[in-house]
């Protein structure tokens, strides 16, 4: 009887959690069986025929005898190919080929020939790894990168079993993984630049107060006024990802299986826009088996961009409601609940009719009021109070759109949106996150303001979240000219952003 240890990771959520390989080889006359234990889902109970292929085609040959393969802990569900690699491991120690592998943690999908296929979530396991105390990980040569960004443990990125063979028997000759320090490439020529977008003054300064503050936006207009145009452009005003930041937003793209191949950590805000087509669990996050993250965490730290707002499924919209308000996403299933973070930028478009028209003073609507009226319905009051800044974007004149001159570009709004930014910093959070108990202490209002507030809530007849997300906006409009205190004029200003959607919904 051969008993040999290994040990690997299971993800779930954006968290991996660590997983013993147990791997028992015992003689059973003439039956050769090879069993799995622990939860083990489709794909794990497959990997013995990968297994088996692997180890004979790598020419280590397969034991005559009974193999029973134990995942502890029992109690919960493993998924995935990535078990492939520390189960051979396993088998290769119970057959005296590998003398040791108490130091290494093992994740990796193997093929028929030996060689070793990429998996989910690899930056996670090795953050799993140094939590637990494990000096070294072997991870598929694909998933290096990310997870050499781990400080505190040796990362082996390995192309065939026969190197893993290597590697636990030889330490030695093998050295571990750098972290790639890759600058963050230019925004100015990556992203497309707001000064190629004629026009649309009010919007470009209805964005750039969003950008500031990381606050929601909606902008309603005609079919071609340069809506999706500005939106594309917002991620290039957006301030630089710290570390923090960007090592979470890997975890999210890693786990879900998007990271772009052989990438390391992103260094660019994710920008995020999904088809009208979203399912509700491609929107939030789930699915069967372990639950995967949605749209809303693959774009944390990022922008979530939704066009053709109403053209989305209504059950859809609503599921951002607790995204938006609570920054975090919780999936509930009868064996797990997993939360995955949703700190996002909301950027919106829609027409303000079917035909796109209403309002129009070149164009006839040929919509009708009820028609309008069903159409503007999809987007429910509730949601549009968790959008801070609603924007009407006009049709561009054609003097307007045949002119030489160039707007403002991104780099001069860039650099005003994170002066903003670091003046909220220096509070603890953005100026979209300003909890309730510090409200009033950071929005202060002196006579002229709280006359200016207490009119537009009157005549707009808004909620008491509105009249907070008010609050909120007025102090980040206040943050860029880089006042102290909130002024009448920078009420109205955030007022204004307020009144479209009275103007359409009521």
């Amino acid at each position: 009887m051969a008993l040999f240890r290994t040990r690997s990771a299971a993800v779930y959520g954006i968290d991996a959690h660590l997983i013993d390989v147990e791997v028992d080889m015992y003689p059973s006359g003439t039956a050769r069986d090879f069993v799995t234990v622990g939860m083990p889902d489709t794909a794990v109970r497959e990997s013995r025929e990968r297994i088996k292929s692997a180890l004979i085609n790598s020419g280590f040959g397969y034991p005559s005898k009974s193999v029973t393969i134990n995942l502890a802990p029992a109690n919960v569900r493993k998924e995935g190919a990535g078990f492939d690699l520390p189960m051979a491991a396993g088998i290769l120690g119970a057959m005296g080929v590998i003398g040791a592998a108490g130091g290494y943690l093992l994740v990796g999908e193997l093929s028929l020939d030996g060689s070793v296929r990429a998996v989910r979530g690899a930056l996670s396991i090795a953050i799993c790894a140094r939590k637990a105390d494990i000096p070294n990980v072997i991870v598929p040569s694909e998933n290096g990168a990310e997870a050499a960004v781990v400080e505190g443990v040796n990362v082996y990125g390995v192309r065939h079993l026969a190197e893993v063979v290597s590697l636990l028997n030889q330490p030695e000759q093998f050295t571990a993984r750098r972290r790639e320090t890759t600058a963050a490439p230019s925004q100015d020529v990556l992203t497309p630049d707001f000064s190629e977008v004629r026009g649309q003054t009010t919007s470009k300064r209805a964005l750039e107060v969003a950008a500031s503050g990381a606050h929601n936006v909606l902008m309603i207009g005609p079919p071609g006024s340069g809506k999706t145009m500005l939106a594309k452009r917002i991620a290039g005003i957006l301030p630089p990802l710290t570390f923090e930041e960007a090592l979470e937003s890997t975890k999210v793209h890693s786990v879900a299986g998007v990271l772009p191949k052989g990438a390391g950590v992103l260094v660019e805000r994710p920008f995020r826009a999904p088809h009208h087509t979203i399912s509700d669990a491609g929107m939030i996050g789930g699915g069967a088996g372990t639950p995967r993250p949605g749209e809303v965490s693959l774009a944390h730290h990022g922008v979530l961009f939704l066009d053709e707002l109403p053209e989305f499924p209504r059950n859809v919209l609503e599921l951002l409601r607790q995204p938006l308000e609570e920054r975090s996403v919780t999936v509930a299933r009868a064996n797990m609940t997993l939360t995955f973070p949703a700190n996002l930028m909301l950027v919106a478009a829609m027409n303000p009719c079917p035909c796109g028209f209403y309002g129009d003073s070149t164009r006839e609507c040929r919509c009708t009021g009820g028609i309008i009226q069903r159409y503007l319905a999809k987007i429910s009051g509730p949601l549009l109070d968790r959008i801070d800044l609603h924007i009407e974007v006009p049709a561009v004149a054609y003097k307007e759109l045949r002119g030489n001159g160039n707007g403002t570009s991104s780099a001069e709004m860039r650099e005003r949106v994170e002066r903003a930014r670091r003046t909220q910093q220096a509070r603890g959070f953005n100026n979209a996150q300003i909890p309730s108990r510090l409200l009033r202490k950071l929005c202060a209002l002196d006579d002229s303001g709280e006359r200016t507030l207490e009119m537009a809530v009157r005549r707009l007849g808004l909620s008491a979240r509105a009249h907070d997300r008010i609050l909120k906006v007025a102090r980040t409009i206040a943050d860029l000219e880089g006042a102290g205190n909130i002024t009448a004029k920078h009420l109205a200003e955030a007022v204004q952003y307020r009144s479209l959607d009275r103007n359409y919904w009521t």
